[in-house]
């Protein structure tokens, strides 16, 4: 049996980024959990690195 998907919050602007939901306009597909996108991704709003995304719980 596999985790839940996690939720994850850009810092600066508040994108939400669903690993169930994946994001289909950066290229992510469903399921795509938060270690399977590349270290140098950044948020497609307002460029801030993947490192400064905060897991959240909705």
């Amino acid at each position: 049996m596999s985790a839940p998907y996690k939720t994850w919050q850009c810092r600066t602007c508040g994108y939400l980024y669903d690993e169930a939901e994946g994001d289909a306009g950066e290229g992510l597909a469903h399921g795509t959990r938060c270690g399977g996108i590349p270290r140098t991704w950044i948020c497609p709003l307002c460029a801030t690195p993947k490192a400064e995304f905060d897991r959240v719980e909705l």
